[in-house]
């Protein structure tokens, strides 16, 4: 159930209803937007009289929500949420979205991830950082703990890729995005600032629990053959447990077509801003698997709104340890990133 309540109503008013809401054994989550307040009721509302609430004076309307998902619902929280990872590094060009020490994300704030999809060495992940924050980059993604198809593929240099990432980190000042495959590792996360859930843990509850009691911001994958519902319903695990701090990412999903290697669902910003005010943005590497089509898919992630694309940036990727097929050069990121910026201006 939400209650939205009137411009006029005093702080003292709303923090009266919300205590009277909450010793009828609810949770009130408090949005207050520019023109309105939202309070979100969670928990079991049948006993609320909604008659009642529309009656009160400071009481603008009542609606009860059918969608499992609560927190992260847009009627919970009609304005677009702004993640804001803390950052060293001053913006250099665009299209990444940098503001008083922040790399932002939603509502307008465009977030560029990149970096390679594995860390290898010290002079890869510095090279490549360097090069992808000179281009627009915001923040550096780059894997240590790998979940690989075959047990026999490299699966990340792990505890000491995370080191190699805070070297890149202090060489930049560019925040780190790493995927995390069990919730035993977070103690070797503390300087990681945005903890990736990948497409394979998206429904790992346990996990996403864990992560709901961190002050980590998470971003969190669809799983290739899951609904934007199951996403969503997955973020309010997170959020269920305190965490709102969350950035969704469309990575492609499993189809019948095998030349790519996902689809690359484009339509999933559109339907997700609706459904949500968590921002969305889009994996072109993984979702396609080819270099070459990043860039067109990274061009349709800027145009259709997303807020922020995440790109595998390798220094040299036919030697690349992991996902070398879709890895862009540095000179390529180059490219993608003035042609992104050059879209996103021509939709201002």
């Amino acid at each position: 159930m939400i209650t939205v309540l009137k411009q006029n109503a005093t702080v003292e008013q709303r923090d009266q209803l919300i205590k009277w809401f909450e010793d009828q054994g609810v949770k009130v989550h408090v949005s207050v937007g520019e023109f309105q307040t939202v309070l979100g009721l969670v928990g079991d509302t049948t006993e609320i009289d909604m008659d009642m609430l529309k009656l009160l004076d400071i009481v603008a309307d009542v609606k009860r929500i059918s969608e499992p998902y609560k927190k992260s619902n847009r009627r919970f929280h009609p304005e677009d949420t702004i993640i804001k990872v803390p950052t060293k590094a001053e913006a250099e060009a665009e299209p990444g979205d940098v503001e008083d020490g922040y790399a932002l994300c939603g509502g307008g704030k465009f977030a560029v991830i990149a970096g390679p999809c594995s860390v290898e060495s010290e002079e890869q992940i510095v090279e490549v950082a360097r090069r992808v924050k000179a281009a627009g980059a915001t923040m550096l993604r780059g894997g240590a703990f790998k979940p690989r198809t075959s047990p026999y593929a490299f699966q990340g240099m792990k505890a000491e890729g995370l080191e190699l990432l805070s070297i890149a980190k202090k060489e930049t000042g560019l925040p780190i995005v790493s995927e995390i495959m069990n919730e035993n590792h977070l103690d070797l996360f503390e300087d990681v600032d945005v903890i990736q859930v990948g497409a394979r843990n998206m429904q790992n509850f346990e996990l996403l629990k864990a992560l709901g009691h961190t002050n980590k911001t998470v971003l969190l994958k669809r799983g290739l053959a899951n609904t934007f519902e199951e996403l969503l319903m997955s973020a309010e695990y997170i959020m269920a447990g305190g965490n709102e701090d969350i950035i969704l990412c469309e990575r492609g999903i499993r189809t019948f077509e095998k030349y790519t290697r996902n689809t690359l669902d484009i339509s999933a910003v559109p339907a997700l801003h609706e459904m949500t005010h968590l921002p969305v943005v889009i994996d072109p590497s993984h979702s396609t698997g080819i270099a070459a089509f990043v860039k067109p898919m990274a061009l349709a992630a800027a145009a259709c709104g997303a807020d922020g694309i995440m790109i595998e940036v390798h220094n040299d990727p036919p030697r690349a340890l992991c996902d070398g097929a879709q890895s862009l050069t540095p000179d390529q990121f180059d490219e993608v990133m003035d042609l992104v910026a050059k879209v996103r201006e021509a939709l201002k």
